[in-house]
């Protein structure tokens, strides 16, 4: 199976020179071709008072060219179902895109066309921004979505990860057409791009085709954003709640700041998340309040670090009723991961688990293509699906107890509930 996984010696990367990266991985078993990237253009180049400039400025990127209308490109797109769009992050803006091998080109050339020559028609961006603002509307009768995005306004006040990308309704509606172009006129640029490609395309086809596609952009003026934010520490426990009128069910997120995917204690970290609220049934968490105790209709755990140190988070749907008695089991197994030794054999069952699940990952021409764009953005190196195995099989009992003791505290969180009842009062 080692043999079989991409390494350096499948992957072939590129550098164009407007300082475009790229990635490809030939997979002659497939058809189809998939194409996945990113730009340094997300929401951290944004201000408080423009939350969602930059998710409505890639929304609109293929809603017409110099060249294209927006009927155009979905009609080229779906003549040979192919599929193309983009989706703005904190840091970046990403791309993905899938067609049959046959039809790369088209592809390479609407995105080359959308990237260099979009025109932010005025009637698209009003249909847009009325998308926009019904979803906003939808996410605040989510008690999961407000739960979340209430948590990350506590745990990052005036921070750009406490924002949400996609906006508020007051601040949407106040974004016009010279907004949008100011934001791509800024941003947007080769400068640090990545395009990965993997499917039944030789990789010399693929450098050949991307740098006749891309490899002409210039954008001298603009700046990508590569900064990180910086950490967040907490002083005290912070509590906040979202009120959603009409529901049945409140949702929990709980959680501490944590580190960042290059950090060298990532897998450790991993390795204790795992066991936390991942692995079986949800790990610890999902085995004691929702199978033991009952309280909860899910739970489970979630390690977010990015570029910056994200969140390490612990989740649940409850009844009403039951927030109180859930949070206390949550923060009872934070707790039990900090003080007591961890079984040998439950360490080994989630490292058989990781190490066994990982190649299954990488069986579809998208999870090779996640890890190729997971690997650049954190300069894993090329041979680190190789090393995995080894990284996850390295760490030990006492790695887990001490990222535990290190992060999850159970005095000092960030908890944030959503749902019919205002919990604490």
């Amino acid at each position: 199976m080692t043999m079989s996984l991409p390494s350096a010696e499948t992957i072939v990367r590129a550098g164009l020179p407007n300082g475009i990266t790229l990635l490809t991985y030939e997979n002659p078993d497939s058809p189809s071709v998939v194409i996945g990237g990113y730009l340094w253009a997300g929401s951290i180049g944004e201000t408080a008072e423009q939350s969602g400039l930059s998710s409505l400025t890639a929304g609109m990127l293929m809603r017409g060219t110099e060249s294209r209308t927006f009927g155009q490109i979905n009609d080229a797109l779906e003549s040979v179902g192919a599929q193309l769009s983009y989706r703005s992050g904190v840091h970046s803006v990403g791309f993905g895109g899938k067609a049959l091998a046959e039809d790369l080109d088209l592809l390479l050339d609407i995105l080359a066309d959308s990237l260099q020559h979009p025109t932010f028609p005025e009637a698209e961006l009003e249909k847009l921004r009325g998308q926009v603002l019904t979803a906003i509307q939808r996410r605040a009768h989510d008690t999961g979505s407000m739960a979340w995005l209430t948590f990350d306004a506590l745990l990052y006040p005036d921070h750009p990860y406490g924002r949400s990308t996609l906006g508020y309704e007051e601040t949407v509606s106040g974004l016009g057409r010279a907004h949008l172009l100011d934001h791509y006129r800024d941003l947007y640029s080769p400068e640090g791009m990545v395009i990965a490609v993997v499917g039944a395309v030789p990789s010399g086809a693929v450098l050949d085709r991307a740098s006749g596609a891309l490899g002409s952009w210039r954008a001298p003026d603009a700046a990508p954003d590569r900064s990180i934010p910086p950490d967040v520490h907490l002083g005290a426990t912070r509590r906040g709640t979202a009120f959603v009128e009409g529901k049945s069910q409140s949702d929990i997120v709980l959680g501490w700041p944590s580190l960042a995917r290059n950090d060298p204690d990532y897998m450790k970290a991993y390795l204790a998340n795992t066991i936390l609220g991942v692995f079986g049934m949800m790990g610890r968490l999902g085995e004691n309040i929702r199978e033991r105790k009952g309280l909860a209709y899910y739970a489970y755990s979630r390690l977010q670090a990015g570029l910056g140190a994200g969140p390490w988070t612990a989740v649940a749907g409850v009844n009403p009723a039951n927030v109180e008695r859930a949070v206390e089991g949550i923060l009872e197994e934070a707790r039990r991961l900090r003080d007591e030794p961890l079984p040998p054999e439950e360490l080994s069952d989630s490292q058989s688990y990781l190490t066994g699940t990982m190649p299954l990952r990488l069986e579809t021409n998208e999870g090779i293509l996640n890890a190729l764009l997971d690997i650049e953005r954190h300069e894993l190196g090329l041979d680190y699906l190789l090393r995995y195995a080894d990284l996850v099989n390295s760490v030990s009992v006492d790695h887990v107890q001490e990222m535990a003791q290190k992060y999850l505290d159970p005095d000092v969180y960030a908890l944030a509930v959503a749902g019919p009842e205002r919990f604490g009062q």
